[in-house]
């Protein structure tokens, strides 16, 4: 697991502090976090056998890394937040959602984590960036990362109020801002702070 910082833009207000577990592999290409890409599920079309894989690996790395990042911060308490996908929760099935459901079911199993995997729901597409602007099939609405599109597009439970929030997304992408726009969202719902992970992380 690596440390870095999500500096300050027109998204976020202040630095935060993130880490990452390993450096990403792009989709055509194979290594340690390939898993991740059964996640996106864009389809609903996974095999069974992959996805089962994604998750028990999925599970093997949040259990190492969760608890050394509550010990790195010194944090007697954090609640784990899940950034949600880019269209509304109501759109996906449950063989979509796996990402979010087995990091919930690690957090609740971790001494000084609690799980708010239900604290961000998306209700008003965005539209899905990792995916190219052709995609036969897939109706990809919604707008594109903009300033505030996390707090004009999902709903935030009053939960995160005074909370140490440790925030995870699957994949940290430079530049794409996601992630930092959610930060923010969550700093102005009332978090007492916001600490930012991913499994993976673009070069």
């Amino acid at each position: 697991m690596e440390r870095f910082t999500i500096t300050a833009n027109q998204y976020l207000n202040k630095d935060t502090v993130a880490f990452y577990h390993m450096e990403y592999v792009p989709v055509k290409s194979t290594g340690q976090l390939s898993f991740i890409n059964y996640f996106k599920n864009t389809y609903g079309t996974e095999t069974e056998s992959n996805l089962d894989f994604a998750t028990k690996e999925l599970k093997i790395v949040l259990l190492r890394d969760l608890p050394e990042i509550l010990r790195l911060l010194k944090f007697v308490m954090m609640t784990v937040c899940i950034v949600p996908r880019a269209k509304a929760d109501a759109n996906y099935r449950r063989n979509q959602l796996l990402f979010k459901t087995t990091t919930s079911i690690v957090a609740k199993s971790i001494p000084g984590i609690n799980d708010g995997g239900g604290y961000i729901t998306r209700h008003t597409n965005t539209k899905t960036t990792h995916l190219p602007i052709r995609t036969p099939n897939y109706v990809n609405d919604g707008l594109l990362p903009y300033p505030g599109i996390t707090k004009a597009t999902c709903e935030i439970s009053n939960s995160v109020v005074g909370k140490d929030i440790l925030l995870v997304d699957d994949i940290y992408t430079n530049n794409r801002n996601i992630d930092e726009d959610a930060i923010q969202a969550l700093l102005d719902a009332g978090a007492t702070s916001v600490t930012f992970y991913a499994i993976g992380k673009t070069s």
